[in-house]
């Protein structure tokens, strides 16, 4: 990074935050190997649109809420997870699961799925509560994938670029459920309609000291001084979002104004980071077109992607 970066805000911006997601290997680095690929879902999928926008940082702080109400899934991440001593690193492995499924060759979605496989094998045990967990298909992880993709929509829906028409929200969620069955997800709603029933209202749910650990570590988790003050806006957006039965459960609320807040964080940040980089090199793979009022600032960091991008530069949002 040069000086002229250094005083650059966008470039300040966009290094802190892609700085979260910097702590595990990436996972498309010889995406170009695999040319005319469209991997699991492909160019002008609903995936795709989602997957790429800043507004799925939200989802993801979303997801990990939400999924914490469930005991035995909570109980699997404090016996079987080191998200306390390493939060960065948990963070950038399922940033890279995310996007190795979503745009990666099916090479690289085959090679992502097993390494999740293979580490689900071990995360077995007992909840608080006598019953027996287990991560590697049923209920469990059904819960984790449907969750994660209801967390990708609303925040699309509430936070995004642009919103989807329901029948294209209704796409997004029968691709995804593809990607679940390839987990052994045994429960997978093909609907929006239905997938957020079938979260709200899952006869699992109930708090437990997992959930209760779990919130007080995302309330306020041990990350850099300079990306704290944003997360905890974000983290106040995502919790707005959140069906009032579950906030109840979990002890959160919607603050006023929390959505404004979090509108223009998403808006600042999609003016400094632009769309993932990862859907440019997929539609670079595919030889697909770029989607119009899309907007790509930086190159992945994979083989040949350098010396193709070019940048295409807008206007910062009032």
């Amino acid at each position: 990074m040069g000086v002229l970066d250094v005083l650059n805000p966008r470039s300040a911006m966009a290094d802190s935050t892609a700085g979260l997601f910097a702590y595990a290997e990436y996972p498309l680095a010889h995406s170009l190997d695999h040319p005319g690929d469209p991997g699991l879902f492909g160019p002008g999928s609903a995936s795709w649109h989602v997957l790429g926008d800043v507004a799925s940082f939200i989802g993801g702080i979303r997801a990990l809420m939400i999924q914490a109400a469930h005991p035995e899934v909570v109980a699997g991440v404090a016996d079987h997870s080191t998200y306390e001593a390493d939060p960065l690193g948990r963070l950038s492995r399922t940033s890279s699961y995310v996007t190795a499924t979503g745009y990666g060759a099916m090479p690289e979605v085959e090679e992502a799925l097993a390494v999740v496989r293979r580490a689900h094998v071990p995360v077995k045990g007992e909840s608080h509560r006598g019953t027996r967990y287990s991560a590697s298909g049923g209920d469990f992880a059904s819960w984790v994938h449907n969750v994660l993709i209801d967390s990708f929509l609303v925040s699309n829906q509430v936070f995004g670029r642009e919103a989807l028409t329901r029948e294209r929200a209704d796409e997004f969620v029968a691709e995804q459920a593809k990607l679940g069955a390839m987990l052994r997800s045994t429960d997978l709603p093909t609907t929006q309609a239905s997938l957020s029933d079938w979260i709200e209202f899952h006869p699992a749910l109930e708090p437990s000291p997992g959930m209760e650990a779990t919130m007080r570590f995302l309330r306020n988790p041990p990350l850099p001084i300079g990306v704290n003050v944003g997360y905890r806006v974000l983290f106040q957006a995502a919790a707005a979002t959140i069906p009032p039965r579950l906030q109840q459960m979990l002890g959160v609320k919607e603050y006023p104004g929390a959505v404004a807040a979090g509108k223009a964080m998403v808006n600042t940040l999609r003016w400094a980071m632009g769309s993932s980089p990862s859907w440019w090199l997929a539609l670079e793979r595919t030889g697909a077109p770029m989607p119009d009022g899309v907007q790509f600032r930086r190159p992945p960091p994979a083989e040949g992607a350098e010396e193709r991008f070019t940048p295409v530069r807008g206007s910062r949002p009032a």
